[in-house]
């Protein structure tokens, strides 16, 4: 690049806080760059718990819940 007097030689002087952005990107996994997860998001995920298989619902039991709302309609 040719200085001018508008266009003075660069002397560096915000190389520093390049490099830290450059070493902060470099920290992070391909992954996390190309499809990052919102951190609401990682907050509202709740915690996985052991659930029936299908087909192991036994319908002759007595109902566990009588007093919720059933999604039968």
């Amino acid at each position: 690049m040719t200085t001018t007097p508008e266009h003075p030689a660069h002397d560096g002087s915000d190389l520093a806080e390049l490099r830290k952005v450059i070493d902060e990107l470099a920290s992070k996994s391909t992954e996390s760059l190309i499809d990052p997860e919102p951190a609401a998001l990682r907050e509202a995920e709740g915690e996985p718990h052991p659930t029936e298989a299908i087909g192991s619902t036994n319908w002759n039991r007595a109902d566990p819940h009588p007093d919720t709302e059933s999604d039968e309609n």
